[in-house]
């Protein structure tokens, strides 16, 4: 069931919003005498098919000569592959998988970024119904150790591991990769190892099982292992089947129901690695017979401008990003408006993840977006896990704002339990991950009594007077703690205002605290918003802009504004400090995406915390008189 949202939102009265199809996310509610709440959508999921390459035989048979892909060639045009050219392309590579022996206790790993022949060796695995598992490149070529690369092989014990440029991977694959795995790469050596070529996987012939195995693979067949990092810093492989896959794209085509008006054209940089960019987005492309245009830009200074030239000569049809790169690509489209007519050209909506949207970045979309079309273009979020394939809960159209994440969609059963004051989210549907793979303790902790999937997030009612309102995100319930006082810190809500307060100068913050009498802050610096109070600070140089004095003049006046705006000692920060190195990757600090593990960061920098709340503290630490 669908509706043509065209209401008129609190923010830009005047400016009424695109209307887009969209889904009706209506839920009944049921509450328990021990406070716990279910949360039932009202609509039925509709039928699914039962492996994801049934779309890629769809689309190849109704629109074969489509482009399904595209990516930057050597020259500065597009390489493109077709729907029918994909299916061909993916039987031949499926048929060359077969013939190995691999499987769900030998499944293939990609360590390199998207790309073309990356999605090939999946789909080719797909079709082989042979799990992949694709990795951070940022494992291999960015950590120093190793570390969680050799964790994984260990865990996943490859039969096949598949790299775009063996000699950029070299160290990695030498290091990690054992002589008795095969290592397929599209160019490159490696030295005293034999490496099979991409192009001979594509020339084997078809081999006469293909299509019994294909059809032969069912909703429980593994499909890929999708890893994410627990607060050990070491990698969990999420079991993602045929099932998660195929029905959470069925949600995303019911609620974002303006998926059926236009196939979808998305320019999209978000890394395969990651359930946003390896299964929301590659997903809907495909199932909605869509077009992907790779984007090899990063929403950082010299990447943004590969992004820019990508954007002006492809006109999305939805735009897909995280905050970080929605900051990035405004003062471009402020800039220039021939850039910014063509992205809003067909624009039906744009949606973010990963982090909360700033109302200043909202709010200067929305005024662009009126200045070109004369109305406003949705913004949609939810919420969502690598362990819900990732689409769980989802905004409308009319109630979309920073932090508010809607209702359960369609096939997903949504349960709120009480716990220390908050309303602790729990997930079930088909959508929902099995578990961990080899990792059953891990697994068993995951899930409650009645099979229901563990967040670890808190939600609060938008209206408490009225569920169907939605609910707003009220933060991770691991981060929340107690202060000497017994009150409690609510670190998600703490974290988005200390973030827009201090807009643009701050990208994230490590709140810290537990069992001390005040708060206190490790300050992410955002070198964009840095740069914008200092041109001369190096791109790159966070040392440079922590110490910078008109960085740290700017924001010891955000900060004495956010202070002064605290109602209690539960919202007050009353010290911080500039981080003036990186976080590591290597430790669990933090992602390739930039997602930060506040419980790693306060283990490995103690001795920061220790300098926060020194009697004397140095002058690297920013205070607050009350």
């Amino acid at each position: 069931m669908s509706a043509r949202w065209s209401l008129i939102g609190p923010a830009e009265g005047a400016h009424p919003l695109r209307p887009i199809s969209f889904g009706n996310p209506a839920v009944t509610i049921e509450g328990r005498d021990d406070g716990t709440i279910y949360l039932r959508p009202k609509a039925k999921l509709a039928a699914y098919p039962t492996r994801i390459t049934d779309r890629l035989h769809h689309w190849a048979r109704v629109e074969p000569h489509r482009v399904f892909m595209a990516e930057r060639n050597a020259g500065g045009g597009w390489r493109q592959i077709t729907y029918a050219r994909l299916l061909e392309t993916s039987r031949h590579i499926a048929s060359a998988l077969i013939g190995r022996g691999l499987s769900a206790e030998r499944p293939i790993v990609i360590l390199s970024g998207n790309s073309i022949d990356h999605a090939l060796i999946a789909f080719g695995a797909l079709y082989a119904g042979i799990p992949f598992c694709p990795v951070s490149p940022a494992y291999s070529l960015v950590s120093r150790d190793f570390g969680k690369l050799n964790f994984l092989i260990r865990l996943l014990t490859p039969g096949l591991v598949f790299i775009d440029d063996a000699d950029k991977f070299a160290a990695a694959l030498l290091a990690n990769v054992p002589p008795r795995v095969e290592i397929a790469a599209t160019r490159g050596a490696l030295p005293g190892r034999s490496v099979t070529r991409l192009a001979d996987l594509v020339a084997t012939p078809e081999d006469a099982r293909l299509d019994a195995i294909n059809e032969g693979i069912g909703p429980d067949t593994i499909a890929k292992f999708l890893l994410t990092s627990g607060s050990t810093g070491n990698p969990k492989a999420v079991v993602n089947t045929q099932r998660m896959i195929c029905a959470n794209q069925v949600m995303l085509r019911e609620t974002l129901a303006f998926l059926k008006d236009e196939p979808p054209v998305i320019v999209d940089w978000l890394p395969w690695n990651h359930t946003f960019g390896g299964n929301h987005n590659i997903g809907l492309t495909l199932y909605n017979g869509g077009s992907m245009y790779l984007d090899e830009g990063k929403p950082m200074p010299g990447g943004i401008e590969e992004t820019v030239r990508n954007l002006r000569e492809i006109s999305p049809t939805v735009y897909f990003n995280v905050p970080k790169g929605y900051e990035s690509l405004l003062p471009y489209l402020r800039d220039d408006a021939a850039l910014r007519a063509r992205f809003f050209d067909r624009l039906h909506a744009m949606f973010f993840s990963g982090a909360a949207l700033s109302p200043f970045i909202w709010n200067s979309f929305d005024e662009l977006a009126v200045r070109e079309k004369g109305y406003r273009v949705p913004v949609l979020t939810g919420l969502g896990a690598t362990e819900t394939s990732p689409f769980f809960m989802s905004v409308r159209p009319d109630t979309s704002r920073s932090g508010h994440v809607g209702l359960p969609v369609p096939g997903n059963d949504a349960k709120l339990v009480p716990n220390n004051g908050k309303l602790e989210v729990r997930a079930r549907g088909p959508n929902v991950t099995p578990g961990y793979w080899r990792q059953p303790e891990l697994t068993a902790k995951a899930f409650d009594e009645e099979g229901f999937y563990k967040f670890g997030d808190a939600l609060r009612p938008a209206d408490p007077n009225d569920f169907d309102a939605g609910f707003d995100f009220d933060g991770r319930i691991a981060e929340d703690f107690k202060l000497a006082s017994g009150t409690w810190v609510s670190v998600g809500p703490l974290r988005a205002r200390f973030v827009g307060t201090c807009a643009p100068l701050v990208r994230d913050v490590v709140i810290a605290g537990i069992n001390r009498d005040e708060i206190a802050a490790l300050v992410i610096l955002d070198l964009d918003g840095c740069r914008l109070i200092n041109p001369a600070l190096a791109a790159n140089d966070i040392a440079a802009a922590a110490a910078d004095p008109h960085v740290r003049a700017a924001f010891r006046e955000r900060f004495t504004r956010f202070f002064a705006s605290a109602t209690g000692s539960s919202n007050r920060i009353a010290r911080a400090m500039l981080l003036d190195a990186p976080l590591s990757i290597d430790r669990g600090e933090v992602t390739d995406k930039g997602s930060i593990n506040q419980r790693a960061v306060l283990e490995h920098r103690s001795s920061l915390i220790e300098m926060l709340y020194a009697p004397a503290p140095p002058a690297s630490v920013i205070t607050i008189a009350s």
